[in-house]
């Protein structure tokens, strides 16, 4: 099943009165299962299309579709129930609600899909084991290193159960030891759900951990490399 497609996608800005051509006619698919990288440098365009991908931005031209419906179609409503329901979402910078608890940051979009207490207590108390923070349940994200809140944050993406989840350079405020404890995680969970993960990195170890590596250079693909088993 194709999770992400785009088909000849633009992006360009307007900056202090110049346009910045951001992406230039990317195309590329991702199946279900996919544990894939977008790597470049600074500036490169993978963080653009990420934010593409995850409908937190718009293309200037060509298509993007997430599991099979055409984003360029949707309303803004449309579109923040796509991102509600089918994607998940792991930034640098964590993200956490600063005020509330551990169990309730994992469980608060489920809260958002009106589910029914009970079952967000279960799902909750699974995902919680699932990422090794059974005893942090109660704690809020200041009581916790960086690792322990990017678990947090891989459990609220997961929580829901989406078929993609996007992570945005998801270790570069950890060190390569905590950094590599996460990508293992991620690679776990990977294969026990089935969630495809796309991140966008310049991080040598999430490439070595990617099965699908897409170099991207000056909004422009120069390599699609898939990894031998």
């Amino acid at each position: 099943m194709t999770v992400v497609k785009a088909e000849n996608v633009v992006k360009d800005y307007g900056l202090n009165g110049n346009t910045v051509h951001a992406l230039r006619g990317v195309n590329l698919e991702f199946q279900g299962g996919e544990f894939a990288a977008i790597a470049g440098p600074s500036g490169s365009g993978k963080s653009t299309f990420l934010h593409l991908a995850g409908c937190l931005d718009t293309i200037t031209s060509g298509n993007i579709s997430i599991g099979g419906s055409d984003t360029a179609r949707l309303s803004k409503t449309q579109l923040a129930l796509l991102r509600r329901n089918s994607i998940g979402f792991i930034f640098q910078a964590y993200n956490l609600i600063p005020v509330l608890t551990v169990e309730e940051n994992i469980g608060f979009p489920l809260t958002l899909l009106g589910i029914d207490r009970g079952e967000i207590r279960e799902r909750v108390a699974q995902a919680l084991e699932d990422v090794g923070l059974e005893d942090m349940a109660k704690r809020r994200p200041k009581e916790m290193s960086g690792g322990q809140q990017q678990r947090v944050a891989i459990a609220r993406a997961l929580i829901k159960k989406p078929a993609l989840i996007l992570a945005d350079e998801p270790t570069a405020n950890l060190d390569s030891k905590i950094g590599r404890e996460i990508l293992e995680l991620m690679v776990a969970l990977n294969k026990k759900e089935g969630t495809t993960f796309i991140f966008s990195t310049h991080d040598s170890m999430v490439m070595e951990f990617a099965r699908r590596i897409v170099h991207i250079r000056d909004g422009m693909i120069e390599n699609d490399e898939v990894k031998s088993a």
